[in-house]
């Protein structure tokens, strides 16, 4: 059992990423072996992961320094409004260009201040949805590990690859198009600066991801050609946003502060026993 904890304190990084997929698409060999009918991603399995590798690897020490993370509030108001508002101009300005097009937008009559706020309320809580199933273990576990020997931007390259092929069985089994993968990776970098401008605040990353899965493209009732160039539109519009972030806020990119590259301290004795 030492030695096996010991493996994992110097392959935590690995483990997680492991686990991570194995938690998330443990239905898929079930559904191959027709035991099932459909398979189940879970989205939890981010979160799960880094519960498991910080118990057997780090301890209390690192679900402190893990936690820190989790609930850094103390940061501008400017990056709280960041963190909600980015994500619904996205959207709008994709929906913008694609109604300009000649799109049209049953959906948007029918949306309500209360139907939003209520989808927002209960994406906080819900673990088996994105923002509390991935944002623990992808920005506020797997980042800071990925930063604390490479730049942000590499961190983000390969933070956007891993999250991309994750969702792979959703693109596989209908729940997400194929524009959705290089999506995913394209604004992960996003992710990865908002972490990082705020000090490693996995909170502002988690009201950014429920911001970006509460309005969404399919609040405007986009349909057939509509639908599909309006995930093309918002594509290049994050990929746009990425870009402005890496020409006007190049510090940002060279090197992630201490508070987000922190992956916790073992006490004397157990560093000894490795």
């Amino acid at each position: 059992m030492r030695s096996s904890s010991g493996w994992l304190r110097h392959h935590r990084l690995l483990a997680f990423f492991v686990l991570t997929y194995a938690i998330s698409w443990a239905s898929w060999p079930a559904y191959g072996a027709g035991l099932i009918p459909r398979v189940e991603f879970l989205p939890i399995g981010p979160l799960a992961a880094a519960i498991l590798v910080i118990a057997v690897a780090e301890g209390r020490a690192g679900f402190r320094a893990w936690g820190r993370r989790l609930v850094r509030w103390r940061v501008g108001w400017v990056w709280y409004a960041v963190a909600l508002l980015v994500p619904v101009a996205l959207v709008s300005l994709t929906g913008l260009i694609n109604m300009v097009l000649g799109a049209p937008a049953p959906g948007l009559a029918q949306l309500t201040w209360s139907g939003l706020l209520t989808v927002f309320a209960v994406r906080l809580v819900n673990p088996l949805d994105g923002p509390l199933g991935e944002e623990p273990g992808f920005r506020g576990y797997a980042l800071p590990l990925l930063q604390a020997s490479r730049n942000p931007l590499l961190s983000a390259t390969v933070l956007g690859v891993l999250i991309a092929l994750w969702h792979l069985p959703l693109v596989i089994f209908g729940g997400l198009s194929l524009t959705g993968l290089p999506t995913t990776f394209a604004i992960t970098f996003l992710y990865v600066w908002l972490f990082n401008r705020t000090g490693g605040s996995v909170l502002l990353t988690f009201l950014f991801h429920n911001s970006q899965g509460t309005f969404t493209m399919g609040s405007f009732g986009f349909t057939g050609s509509d639908a599909g160039r309006a995930e093309l539109i918002y594509f290049v519009v994050v990929v746009l946003t990425v870009l402005a972030t890496l020409a006007l806020d190049r510090r940002a990119w060279h090197k992630a502060p201490r508070q987000a590259t922190a992956v916790g301290r073992f006490p004397i004795h157990v560093r000894r026993k490795q």
